[in-house]
């Protein structure tokens, strides 16, 4: 079935004449009245009766116009669309970020790329490191940002973007709240909470155990909401990234002797053609002062 004979079909149902359809068509009456016993071939009966002076629906046509307008219209919703992309009146961003990277930190290079189209259509995808590499791979997603996906796939392109360690987070009311710097050897009493949905997870654990930390004990956490509710109520401590955000409701401090810091990248698929939102975001971040924006983000909270 082609497009132009579900056009003559809708024309001649509208117009009920084969003159008068053509004509709207811009073709020969032959030409359209050829493309029409096509179709009813493809569909296995008529679709007019060729009376005069009017042509009629059969009963199969009558069946099968909403469905072939139907079709027709998302046909031609779909080219505008296309039109739309392509002219830059419609952008689309599909992005895919592990579950530790704040989103926050595309805020601004979002609220800036927005102002260039008159649309701007977002799908963000979460998941594990993995699922982040499954992402880029499916192409559900254009752009990947994640610490390390710790993929092998020689057709991904991964640039980094910055690096950042790791601070305490605690409850004001907690008894460290009141310093801005705690030694490791500080924490050993403490009941941690531990993200087990960063990338860095367990290297952070690691530099922790070296230093006499019971890490086997602590809090499971599987997402930041979580963890911030926790750290709220006062039920535990946490290590978490520079960049990751926190209510005023609690407070960082720097850990002195941890040796804990992770790169966070921005990734995308070789020899894959972008969309002109993708290709704009991605010069954004890779030309972005990310160092001031980790200043602001680890400013003293309260």
């Amino acid at each position: 079935m082609e497009m132009h004979q579900v056009r003559y079909f809708l024309a001649v149902a509208r117009t009920l004449n084969f003159t008068r359809a053509a004509d709207e068509c811009n073709v020969t009456q032959p030409s359209l009245t050829r493309a029409i016993k096509q179709l009813e071939a493809e569909l296995g009966g008529d679709l007019f009766r060729r009376e005069r002076p009017a042509a009629q629906l059969t009963e199969l046509g009558q069946r099968m116009h909403p469905l072939l307008q139907q079709c027709y219209d998302a046909a031609s919703g779909a080219r505008m669309l296309a039109a739309s992309f392509k002219g830059g009146e419609v952008g689309a961003l599909r992005i895919a970020l592990t579950h530790s990277i704040d989103l926050s930190l595309l805020i601004p290079h979002l609220d800036q790329i927005r102002r260039q189209f008159n649309r701007l259509e977002f799908r963000f995808l979460r998941g594990d490191a993995r699922e982040v590499g499954e992402y880029l791979k499916k192409g559900e997603a254009e752009l990947g940002i994640a610490a390390e996906i710790g993929e092998d796939w020689d057709r991904l392109d991964a640039w980094p973007l910055f690096t950042e360690s790791f601070q305490l987070v605690v409850s004001k009311r907690h008894p460290l709240a009141g310093r801005e710097t705690v030694e490791v050897g500080d924490l050993r009493t403490e009941q941690l909470l531990s993200r087990n949905y960063c990338e860095h997870s367990d290297r952070v654990n690691s530099s922790l155990r070296e230093h006499g930390l019971d890490v086997e004990r602590s809090h499971e956490i599987c997402s930041e909401r979580d963890l911030i509710e926790l750290l709220e109520a006062d039920i535990g401590v946490a290590v978490i990234p520079d960049t990751a955000s926190i209510p005023p409701t609690l407070k960082r401090a720097t850990v002195e002797g941890l040796d804990a810091r992770r790169t966070v990248h921005l990734y995308g698929v070789a020899g894959r053609e972008r969309t002109a939102v993708a290709s704009a975001v991605m010069r954004m971040l890779r030309g972005a002062h990310w160092q001031q924006l980790i200043d602001r983000t680890v400013a003293p909270v309260g």
